[in-house]
């Protein structure tokens, strides 16, 4: 496999997968444009080497064919803004117009491919429709690691259709590869995993690949209540998987027995429903409320987290705290995000990864105050769980995906 920033790409026609699915308001404008941003080193490297690029990606999930909504279109202008370039664009992602606009690319220009998923072919992981992609570019690039854990025919079925010296990783599927790679195979003790949500059973395979490999495994959010409850502790009205208490039971045996450490709340912050203007109180988990449901985690719970987080060299933060989007219940997830932070600025190396993790950290204005923030969501989480992804297998292995 080629290094990318070592490849010249000068009179190449480089066809780039990105991931631009990104959220837009009802007027088509981007509300948050961190996954274009971050593809934008990529694409300036194949044009300041005097290369054109070809983008493809998908948008939303269309349901039955090309609509409106998820048209790349939209992104049009604000790509160009972004590039400081004009960018080009073709209605659709293979046939005949998207070759002419492919074949007519002069070095250094840009043409972004109208919605992959605007095929059904897309993600069936369809040949003949990944052959038609690869038609467009000389050259095959993914730099979308938010989709490498999907075997769709741009992400993983295409790179059969290139040679091994004409196929390889963007900058940021790069970096992306070696962050995680680095937290789960080289990982520099103590290493501590912080991992929230709302439900252990997103969690179990992240859990059970880690459990080998962490000192410490601090939970909280919503799934801590099922691991409270397993300990035959009194959780009120809080959220609980009440068919995974002998899983949660499990993992705690094992955690146990593999010397890892467990950190569970001990306090919380509750009230009698999900609400901004819901009153809330601090209680001990001594002495629960039958009628009031923890949101996020307490006083006491934020010191001792905040501590097992302090003594690590390695840090990877999966999930919130609480309902960290209304304020009452933020203070847990933040002061986790505050400790990464200070623990990072100690020397550990944190990697936090997970879309509400990310949103958690711009929210609170720490995202450059970490070593690493992961842009793909399931993909990262897959990763973690020890399973093979298909984009990057597609890459690093010869043979057909």
């Amino acid at each position: 496999m080629p290094d990318f920033q070592s490849f010249s790409f000068r009179n190449h026609k480089a066809l780039v997968r990105v991931d631009f699915n990104v959220p837009l308001d009802e007027h088509f404008q981007i509300t948050d444009d961190t996954r274009m941003r971050a593809a934008v080193p990529t694409i300036q490297k194949i044009r300041q080497d005097g290369g054109a690029v070809i983008l493809m990606s998908h948008l939303g999930r269309p349901k039955k064919g090309p609509e409106d909504k998820y048209s790349l279109r939209h992104l049009v202008g604000h790509l160009s803004e972004l590039l400081g370039t004009r960018v080009e664009f073709s209605e659709d992602c293979v046939g005949d117009v998207a070759l002419q606009k492919a074949k007519a690319l002069q070095p250094g220009e840009v043409l972004l491919l109208e919605n992959l998923r605007f095929h059904p072919e897309e993600e069936k992981g369809d040949a003949v429709f990944a052959q038609q992609l690869a038609q467009l570019g000389d050259v095959y690039v993914n730099d979308a690691f938010g989709t490498a854990h999907r075997a769709h025919a741009s992400t993983a079925v295409i790179a059969q259709f290139f040679p091994p010296d004409r196929k390889m990783f963007g900058l940021l599927m790069e970096a992306e590869v070696k962050n995680a790679e680095r937290v789960l195979h080289h990982a520099e003790k103590p290493f501590v995993a912080v991992l929230g949500g709302a439900k252990v059973s997103d969690k179990i395979g992240i859990i059970t690949n880690l459990l080998p490999r962490v000192n410490g495994l601090v939970i909280g959010g919503g799934m801590a209540y099922t691991f409270l409850k397993a300990q035959g502790q009194e959780i009120g009205k809080s959220l609980c998987e009440t068919d995974k208490l002998e899983l949660a039971a499990d993992i705690l045996q094992k955690a146990r027995k593999q010397g890892v450490e467990v950190y569970l709340p001990v306090d919380s912050v509750v009230a009698p429903q999900v609400a901004a203007d819901a009153p809330t109180q601090v209680v001990d988990h001594d002495h629960f409320p039958v009628d009031q449901m923890g949101l996020d985690i307490g006083p006491q719970t934020i010191e001792k987290y905040k501590q097992a987080i302090l003594q690590a060299k390695t840090i990877l933060w999966n999930g919130p705290m609480g309902v960290f989007e209304l304020s009452p219940f933020q203070r847990g997830t933040q002061a986790i995000a505050e400790a990464v932070v200070q623990a990072t600025q100690a020397g550990a190396f944190s990697l936090v990864g997970g879309g509400d993790s990310v949103a958690a950290l711009h929210q609170f204005g720490l995202e450059d105050k970490v070593s690493y923030v992961s842009t793909g969501g399931g993909a990262l989480l897959e990763y973690f769980e020890g399973r093979v992804l298909p984009g990057i297998a597609a890459i690093r292995e010869s043979q057909k995906v």
